[in-house]
């Protein structure tokens, strides 16, 4: 399926996919992949932002059924997250890219405060941000401050890479017949209860008209593929957008 070409996209990279062939932690030469897609991204034309998970150091919900207290377990993965940035971070300047990050939880010595009109400029200055720590608050997931921060910056889109090429009708990784959607409408989604993102963020992106395009980030050129509108992938859209089959 031809999917429309977007300018400005925020980017959401789950921290899973940091970890490349490892089990834990972040991999380099992964990180260094990633970013050698994101600056080829940049160099044919989109404006970028992004938002990184940090499951692959500590997942806040996961430690919460094990014990920890829900608030605290959430902050953890929210300083993961601001290790992921700062990671993916490195890794761009290394190759010439311009980057900021912006932490939603003020660690000034570390990376700059999270500013709307600041975020904004240097997007308009041709950098790319990279949004980390998640809101700020607990209860909350990485999906929904992806969908939350691609609103105020005003996207054209929300791309998720996963380790999956789009949504299924069942987990593709214990269902090998499961069937891929190529388009959905954000009712859709959330009435069959469809693990795109959490409902909080599908919500917040139907609200705002924001379509997600769900890709797997971990093939090489899957990025540049889907953002010429072309690979695989599964696009989340407005009900009378997916009627009509367009944006």
């Amino acid at each position: 399926m031809t999917i429309p070409r977007f300018k400005r996209i925020l980017l959401k990279l789950s921290g899973e996919v940091l970890m490349g062939p490892n089990h834990f932690g972040i991999d380099p030469a992964t990180v260094d992949r990633v970013a050698g897609e994101i600056k080829a991204a940049k160099e044919a034309g989109h404006e970028l932002c992004l938002v990184v998970g940090g499951g692959n150091i500590f997942r806040g919900l996961a430690a919460a059924a094990k014990g920890f207290d829900r608030t605290s377990a959430d902050y953890m993965g929210m300083l993961a997250t601001v290790m992921n940035a700062l990671a993916v971070q490195n890794a761009l300047e290394k190759i010439g890219v311009e980057t900021r990050v912006q932490s939603a939880i003020p660690m000034a010595s570390v990376c700059e405060p999270y500013i709307r009109r600041r975020a904004e400029r240097h997007i308009e200055k041709g950098r790319i941000v990279i949004f980390a720590a998640g809101t700020g608050n607990p209860f909350f997931t990485t999906d929904t401050a992806a969908a939350l921060r691609a609103a105020e910056m005003n996207c054209n889109a929300l791309f998720k890479g996963t380790s999956v090429d789009g949504v299924y009708d069942a987990d593709p990784k214990i269902v090998p017949s499961a069937t891929r959607y190529e388009s959905l409408s954000f009712g859709r989604v959330l009435a069959d209860n469809l693990k795109v993102m959490d409902a909080a963020a599908v919500a917040l992106c139907r609200e705002n008209n924001i379509p997600i395009v769900v890709f797997n980030i971990r093939g090489e050129g899957n990025l540049a593929a889907v953002l010429r509108g072309e690979g695989t992938s599964t696009i989340v859209r407005n009900e009378e957008e997916e009627a009509n089959g367009r944006l």
